[in-house]
């Protein structure tokens, strides 16, 4: 039986910042003439590296965490994730009183891993491309009792999401384009929500890296299309399929996606960091990657993009962008 009603709307999104307020920070937008004249219109970037943790991903999971009952709670919570959705649940589980146990690939990178650990949460390594990260999550929730928040498959992540790209369009009013990164699709299905919600007309585009580009692949096929895991830079884009729920909502609201090289994501780094004074990670980088790169069709005028995060150590930082010179 299917059902016209979206599994996410805008007031979610509102309920999701009331929650949020006080706990999550509301994070810089950031302006730059020279970036400006580079792409050829007003660009204004939602700086989630400045997030807590280090990226948007606390936003959906304290939203989603914080809702369950005093019993789930006590039992703990279980997520499987590469680096930011690991912290974020790390640290929502530490700020509500409770445990995490982490499901995350063994080639993860070790910055993301420490903080996790960081914030006290138990690790669990599996090798990403042979083995299946939400059966065994599933696995150790059964065990153990726990209440799994998965990355991006739960309307409360997806609302949560969906924040960032609220406060951008609260604080800066209409855009003609909001474009954001795409791992398993949460960040984009809750950005939409939002601001499909507030201004039908927004053109809402994603940027995958070329390896990794199975939610443009399914968007074109008109359902759900599998790849061989990517090997990519963009490790938070490293995904196989888009989730089931947030193609649902994707499909709907999302115009497209646009694709970057691996060299364009450093160079974008690269630029980042010498001109906008700022650190991103890669997977943060590819919105802006294919606005330098002059990789988005029919430039829009006034363009919001969501930079994811900014989780990346010294060392490899050096080392990516030392490859962009």
């Amino acid at each position: 039986m299917t059902t016209s009603i979206p599994p996410v709307t805008l007031d979610d999104v509102r309920d999701a910042a009331a929650r949020l307020k006080g706990v999550a920070h509301r994070t810089p937008v950031l302006r730059s003439r020279t970036l400006d004249a580079l792409v050829g219109g007003e660009v204004l970037l939602k700086c989630e590296n400045f997030q807590r943790v280090g990226a948007f991903k606390f936003r959906g999971a304290y939203n989603t965490a914080s809702r369950l009952t005093p019993g789930q709670l006590a039992r703990g919570i279980a997520t499987y994730s590469s680096g930011n959705h690991a912290q974020a649940v790390a640290l929502a589980a530490r700020e509500l009183g409770t445990t995490a146990v982490i499901v995350m690939p063994d080639d993860a990178p070790a910055s993301k891993r420490a903080a996790t650990e960081g914030y006290g949460a138990e690790i669990v390594t599996y090798d990403r491309y042979a083995g299946d990260r939400v059966a065994l999550a599933e696995v150790l929730a059964a065990e153990r009792g726990l209440t799994v928040i998965p990355p991006y498959e739960h309307p409360h992540v997806i609302a949560g999401q969906g924040t960032a790209a609220l406060e951008l369009l609260e604080e800066v009013g209409e855009l003609d384009a909001l474009i954001t990164p795409v791992g398993g699709g949460g960040l984009i299905a809750g950005s939409a929500t939002a601001a499909k919600g507030l201004h039908p007309d927004v053109r809402v585009i994603g940027v995958e890296p070329e390896a990794g580009d199975d939610t443009k692949r399914s968007l074109e096929a008109g359902r759900r299309v599998s790849i061989p895991v990517p090997h990519t830079i963009a490790d938070g884009q490293a995904l196989h399929t888009p989730g089931e729920l947030t193609f649902s909502v994707n499909r709907r609201l999302v115009e497209g996606i646009t694709l970057v090289s691996d060299d364009e994501i450093r160079a974008a780094m690269r630029f980042a960091f010498e001109r906008l004074k700022i650190v991103v990670e890669p997977s943060g980088a590819t919105p802006l990657a294919a606005l330098l790169s002059g990789r988005v069709e029919r430039l829009p005028r006034r363009i919001g993009v969501i930079v994811s995060g900014g989780n990346i150590d010294a060392d490899r930082f050096t080392r990516l962008c030392g490859d962009a010179g």
